[in-house]
């Protein structure tokens, strides 16, 4: 894999996905610490100041270089509105696969938004970062999350059981391989 080190924002059709900022900690901590969005998150902190240092953590870091997550603030092209977040990282140990999260503000979910952001995030993943696997982890609840990772070409792989003392946390991962898009892509594998 290769890490971008130019990385220009990515847009599609309806979406802007640019590096998030400190400006963003307020908005995506404001969505994060929604009750119902926040059970289907892994997050520690969903405080403004937390996330704000989660974000400027990550900002040292180049999309693909090993060593954690990317964020991506997700906004709309017309209007500029943050709707929501996408983020990726080299999985540990396994050369080759990139790892992606994704949450959309709660007054922007079912409008496609996840879709085509996560979409554009898998062919970034691919075509810039020259993953091989691209991933996602969801609770195996978050039935909307999982219609995503399904609408980008990912398959289920797995379905875990992670129990913490005793809290119990049913998951699922999905993935998608290069080689499984090389037709749709109109490349060969």
């Amino acid at each position: 894999m290769r890490p971008d080190t130019d990385f220009e924002p990515l847009v599609t059709e309806r979406l802007l996905l640019r590096r998030s900022g400190p400006e963003d900690a307020k908005t995506i901590s404001a969505y994060r610490s929604d009750p119902d969005v926040h059970r289907q998150q892994g997050w520690e902190r969903t405080d403004p100041e937390g996330v704000r240092a989660d974000i400027e953590e990550m900002s040292r870091r180049a999309p693909g270089e090993p060593g954690g997550w990317v964020q991506f603030s997700v906004e709309e092209r017309d209007g500029r509105r943050l709707v929501g977040d996408v983020g990726l990282s080299p999985a540990d140990g396994e050369p080759g696969v990139i790892k992606v999260g994704y949450t959309m503000a709660p007054e922007f979910q079912g409008l496609g938004y996840a879709t085509e952001a996560v979409g554009a995030l898998v062919a970034y993943a691919f075509d810039t970062l020259d993953a091989e696997v691209v991933r996602a982890y969801a609770s195996a609840e978050n039935v909307p999350s999982l219609r995503v990772a399904e609408k980008v070409g990912m398959q289920l792989v797995e379905r875990f059981e992670h129990r913490e003392g005793d809290q119990v946390w049913f998951g699922v991962r999905y993935e998608v391989l290069r080689s499984d898009l090389g037709d749709e892509r109109g490349t060969s594998a």
